[in-house]
């Protein structure tokens, strides 16, 4: 009798696209906080309880879906008034808002933070600044949008990310203590 092959054939995975880059903007902390983990909630013994809190995560692989280990993200973003911590917007942000975090993604690539839902200011739709490093080297800067949000269409740089911007924009789920969004980045290390 002949024999049957009746095991799954490995199927190639489908390529791995990068996630766009996009600026840095003009509110880069010029100065990085004393407080820059994860929890951006929370600034030292200060409190933020503005806007929707939010869980940010996700996992930074590479193009072949390895994962970037010891890789550190940072995040930046404007308090629920449309204000960041930054000379260049005057430094009217809120002080109980911590602003800006960072975390070193685990073995899995795993990374997680807790902020607000962004918010849109003038000109733009909300969104969050993302930077990428590894040791020295920073591998990515982008931003994260918001699906859905109705400030999108008129934003020009998610309108200039074209068909890409769904490898940028997620949603934001509701959660038992807040909202969720997972993000997944993919940097060509």
């Amino acid at each position: 009798m002949p024999a049957i092959w009746t095991a799954v054939r490995a199927q190639p995975t489908a390529p791995r696209r990068a996630t766009p880059s996009q600026t840095e903007g003009p509110f880069y902390p010029v100065e990085l906080p004393a407080d820059s983990d994860n929890d951006l909630l929370r600034n030292g013994s200060l409190r933020y309880a503005k806007g929707q809190p939010t869980w940010v995560d996700g996992t930074v692989t590479d193009l072949q879906g390895k994962p970037v280990a010891g890789a550190q993200v940072e995040i930046w973003q404007c308090d629920e008034a449309g204000h960041y911590h930054h000379p260049g917007d005057g430094n009217r942000a809120d002080r109980n808002f911590q602003g800006f975090g960072r975390v070193t993604v685990d073995a899995d690539g795993r990374y997680r933070f807790r902020t607000i839902r962004p918010v849109a200011y003038s000109g733009r739709t909300p969104h969050i600044h993302v930077k990428v490093k590894l040791e020295r080297k920073e591998l990515l800067t982008t931003q994260l949008y918001v699906e859905g949000d109705p400030h999108n269409e008129r934003d020009f740089l998610w309108r200039n990310l074209g068909e890409r911007r769904g490898l940028v924009t997620v949603p934001f789920k509701a959660a038992a203590d807040g909202l969720q969004a997972t993000f997944a980045i993919v940097v060509a290390a």
